[in-house]
């Protein structure tokens, strides 16, 4: 059980977006170690077939208990909505992914039950964050909007500035027209545009980052199992690619909000 404490957090993202989760888990738990794995080489999941997201996604899993991990966070929105409820059957690690997360905080903030969420066409059309608000209160009325532009909008650092600004308004104007006074970034990429959407929805409009509200749960559920690390060390942190690992490195800073210093790529099917 000792040994257990000391083993690192895993989290797994189609590709760099996930980062944002790492953020997060190191803003809440910074004594805890952690291994990273993007899948640069099949990015995006959002595209993909519900079946191919799965077996992506069991693969990344593999990988990340093979670095001896003791809980695994699916930073990708997608996974989380197509894969989390095959995977938790497979796997006896504790399994934490960012959807139900970010809905029951939605679902707990909203004051007039009208909750906007955003995300990529795949997470939008799975209603897995629609399901996860009405958990909490079936009452809840839910507008969703897929984004698909504002992933290559972040990765480019476009992150204000006017086309910026355009892409906000043409893909939030049916969300802001419905009176929300929540809305969910739904993508690991969207906290990154956080000011852009503020200035557009306006300062009454709650905005809900999942990866934060993941963290919050990775906590709860490390209390829970008694796995908090009891180390005095500093925290390792490892990044695993499966594509080109200097994109990764050039534009990860923007994500982590530090530099990552090492990534190692990852060949075939890890």
């Amino acid at each position: 059980m000792k040994s257990m404490l000391k083993r690192p957090i895993g989290v797994f993202d189609s590709g760099i977006g996930g980062l944002t989760v790492v953020k997060a888990l190191t803003e809440t738990l910074p004594t805890e170690s952690i291994v990273y794995f993007g899948d640069t080489a099949r990015v995006p999941y959002g595209t993909k077939s519900k079946s191919t997201v799965i077996k992506f996604s069991l693969e990344n899993i593999e990988f990340l208990l093979r670095c001896g991990v003791k809980c695994i966070v699916i930073a990708c929105n997608t996974a989380s909505a197509w894969a989390l409820p095959e995977l938790s059957e497979y796997f006896r690690v504790p399994i934490i992914g960012v959807i139900r997360p970010g809905a029951h905080a939605a679902a707990q903030y909203t004051k007039n039950k009208r909750i906007g969420v955003i995300g990529t066409k795949s997470t939008v059309f799975s209603g897995a964050y629609e399901d996860a608000v009405k958990e909490v209160d079936a009452s809840i009325k839910v507008y969703s909007q897929s984004c698909p532009l504002f992933v290559p909008l972040v990765e480019e650092g476009m992150v204000r500035g006017a086309i910026c600004n355009q892409l906000v308004e043409d893909y939030l104007k049916k969300i802001k027209r419905s009176q929300v006074d929540t809305l969910i970034l739904g993508c690991t990429h969207y906290p990154l545009l956080t000011n852009s959407i503020r200035a557009y929805m306006g300062k009454k409009v709650k905005l809900v980052d999942s990866a934060k509200q993941a963290a919050r749960d990775v906590r709860g559920v490390l209390m829970g199992t008694q796995m908090l690390t009891d180390s005095k060390a500093k925290p390792k942190y490892k990044f695993y690619v499966t594509d080109e690992p200097q994109h990764f490195h050039n534009i990860g800073k923007r994500f982590l909000g530090r530099v990552i210093e090492h990534v190692d790529k990852v060949n075939g099917q890890h």
